[in-house]
């Protein structure tokens, strides 16, 4: 299918073929009619992708401080790759959109296929031929609602939420600054509410259509019509409510709000302008000053846009999804008339010569639209399940044959950490990325070089060619995945966790023995430093037992980060702790057979204590109150009189009757990830043993998830029997 990208680092617009994306549980895909080009938003992405670095970086002074902290952490090169490897990716445009359901996912019942639905979000409803869109982001289309008007569904919740928290009343006189897309409709939703409309905008024609649509008066910012106007509606009291649907960085639509405002009137802010606020003149009239959060209430929660669990109704009145609803119902009875918005309609074929006119001016235009080919709606056919193949890998394979991979996944760290490493080595061939978005596929087929990019998982684990097959995605499908990835008799590199609950991980254990399958490895990575290797071995062996101290200042999370969606991907250190347990075992040599954690009150710091075989004890503290300029991880062996200390990857040294210090590595942390996959790859090469041991994963495993029950129960659990 054909979609519309673009590629922030070099401003490249292009229409580019990309995988169907599936049709996943809890939404349906929808072959697109019609989408809604917004000439404000998409063409400020557009513009910031056309600037040079150093404006980009002007341009996003928040995303700058997160590559500082990413460099304090990580160190350049790898911040460096993670951010590159971000910039020259395409990515997807688009966000409203009407569209006809072509598949049902599982737990949907509410639309069938061939139904006219429209559709919202950044990310699922996008200037695409195909979507996959969760169910609170869509809404059926009412009967006589043209797709062209119903596209319009997205921009119209927007401002109908902004108008919901300015709570007009019948006969009231509201302000609105700025007459583009979103301010029209505004001016319609409040005319429709009994309010009366003085609009703002420096461009007569905007100002006359506001007019036709039912503003009472319109004019320049500058001139004294506007402020006549007021006076004359509200018997010079200054109007009820103002709306901000203005754009750019000019000062003066905040200024002009203070002006013609009432004392205690209410201040929305729907777009993106600039708020310095003059204190004096909003303290003098305690004006009440709003934000309007894009569609509505569930806009950037997860659990609501992504996992479909609605608000009630008795509690939240008006939803994303309701707003949408109530917009197309207003739309189909005539109470909001969107056609004289309408300055243009392209061809899907042209997107790209549209953004351009739109960017360059030659084509002036409140909103453009884009129109899709029409084509017949099949009825959906029967999911049929694909046959579980249980064969034993091949022991071994010819040195000259490449090992075949495939990729389920390619987000972040696979692209910054794993796939770099892999392109760069002999004898692998990158066959088939897998991923539940088109895009994200196509981008990782064209950066990495895959021979194909789909979005059918299926197809991959039947493809007998495939030798291995590395699980990078999100931590809760980790077990599933593995599970279906050893049942298809293909040797499996998954990252950490392999699991989130004894469950999972008694399921891959039980398709390890119905498969006779054990070819996995868990992407713990750490043993397989070189700078830690060789602190390993310049320590030596010991004859007593060890106490090892491990501090990770894992700081906090930034706000909308997945990791914080503990209800559906597990506790943070369920996710990243093996990594540190895993670490300690392989220092000491052994599983561990007890663990006891404890948590002090009002944060989320823990405390982790290891007991091993031979009295050994392993103590890490796993905390996200520690300043941020201090090293993420610091490490600590003591036995034998002797002392190993790593210092964050980046030094390393070992106390005893000699002293050894490593030199400061002037590159980058090498936390193994390089050596973990030459290991990985020569396993599979070759059929030899797999780099760390089963037994190793599945003690690491019980061990990081008996620190949640450890919590809960507040007594060490015994981990005897984890094998």
């Amino acid at each position: 299918m054909k979609q519309v990208v673009q590629n922030y680092k070099s401003g490249e617009l292009a229409v580019l073929d990309v995988p169907v994306p599936g049709c996943k549980p809890g939404g349906v895909l929808v072959r697109s009619a019609y989408s809604l080009i917004s000439t404000g938003t998409e063409l400020m992405k557009v513009s910031e992708a056309g600037m040079s670095m150093l404006g980009k970086a002007r341009s996003r002074p928040d995303q700058v401080a997160k590559v500082m902290q990413s460099v304090a952490t990580n160190g350049v090169p790898a911040t460096y790759r993670k951010v590159m490897g971000k910039l020259d990716s395409y990515t997807p445009l688009g966000y409203s959109l009407c569209g006809v359901v072509e598949q049902v996912g599982a737990g949907v019942d509410d639309v069938k296929v061939g139904d006219l639905v429209a559709c919202a979000g950044n990310e699922h409803a996008l200037h695409a031929e195909l979507n996959w869109v969760p169910k609170n982001l869509y809404a059926p289309v009412p009967d006589g609602l043209s797709p062209r008007h119903a596209a319009f569904g997205t921009v119209g919740s927007i401002a109908m939420q902004g108008v919901r928290q300015g709570e007009p009343q019948l006969g009231e006189v509201a302000l609105v600054i700025g007459l583009g897309l979103i301010g029209q409709l505004v001016v319609q939703l409040l005319t429709a509410s009994g309010v009366r409309v003085v609009g703002v905008d420096p461009d007569p024609a905007r100002c006359e259509l506001a007019e036709r649509l039912g503003a009472a008066a319109c004019g320049d910012p500058e001139s004294a019509a506007v402020e006549a106007a007021v006076a004359e509606l509200t018997d010079g009291h200054g109007v009820d409510q103002v709306y901000l649907a203005a754009g750019g960085g000019s000062n003066q639509p905040v200024e002009l709000a203070a002006q013609l405002c009432r004392d205690r009137g209410r201040v929305v802010d729907i777009g993106k302008c600039r708020l310095d606020l003059p204190w004096n003149a909003y303290y003098e009239k305690e004006l009440d000053v709003r934000f309007s959060r894009s569609y509505g209430p569930g806009r950037y929660d997860p659990a609501y846009e992504l996992e479909g669990r609605d608000y009630p109704i008795g509690y939240v009145r008006w939803t994303e999804r309701r707003n949408l609803a109530c917009f197309l119902d207003l739309a189909a009875r005539g109470k909001v008339d969107v056609e004289p918005l309408i300055s243009h309609v392209a061809d899907f074929d042209d997107a790209v010569e549209t953004y351009q006119s739109l960017k360059n001016g030659d084509l002036k235009a409140i909103t453009a639209l884009f129109r899709y080919p029409e084509q017949e709606v099949e009825a959906e056919s029967p999911a049929v399940a694909v046959p579980t193949v249980n064969v034993k890998p091949s022991p071994a394979r010819s040195a000259k044959t490449p090992v075949r991979l495939a990729f389920v996944g390619a987000g972040n760290y696979a692209t910054s950490m794993l796939l770099p490493h892999l392109t760069q080595r002999e004898g692998v061939e990158l066959s088939t990325v897998v991923t539940t978005t088109a895009l994200s596929a196509a981008n990782a087929q064209r950066k990495f070089g895959f021979a194909e990019a789909t979005t059918d998982l299926d197809a991959v684990l039947g493809d007998k060619s495939i030798d291995a097959v590395f699980v990078v995605t999100r931590h809760s499908s980790h077990a599933d995945l593995t599970r279906k990835a050893l049942l298809a008799g293909k040797t499996v590199f998954v990252e950490k966790p392999l699991a989130l609950t004894e469950d999972e991980l008694a399921g891959v254990l039980a398709a390890v023995e119905e498969s006779g399958n054990d070819r996995l490895q868990v992407g713990f990575n750490r043993r397989f430093a070189p700078l830690l290797q060789e602190a390993r071995q310049r320590f030596g062996a010991r004859t007593g037992p060890a106490s090892l101290r491990y501090l990770v200042n894992a700081g906090t999370l930034t706000h909308g980060s997945w990791y914080l969606q503990q209800g559906t991907e597990g506790s943070r250190f369920a996710g990243e702790g093996g990594h540190f347990i895993d670490t300690a075992s392989w220092l000491l040599d052994a599983d561990p057979i007890s663990v006891y954690a404890v948590a002090p009150a009002g944060n989320e710091d823990l405390q982790i204590v290891l007991r091993y075989p031979d009295g050994s004890t392993a103590a890490i503290s796993y905390v996200t109150t520690g300043a941020p300029g201090f090293p993420k991880e610091t490490l600590d062996l003591v036995a034998d009189g002797k002392v190993l200390r790593l210092d964050d990857f980046v030094r390393a040294s070992v106390y005893g009757r000699k002293r050894w210090v490593s030199s400061r590595l002037p590159k980058a942390r090498d936390k193994g990830q390089n050596a973990e996959l030459a290991a990985f790859i020569k396993a599979v090469r070759t059929g030899g043993p797999m780099p760390v041991p089963l037994e190793s994963l599945v003690a690491t495993t019980a061990a990081t998830l008996a620190v949640q029950a450890g919590l809960a129960g507040g007594a060490p659990v015994t981990l005897a029997g984890a094998r």
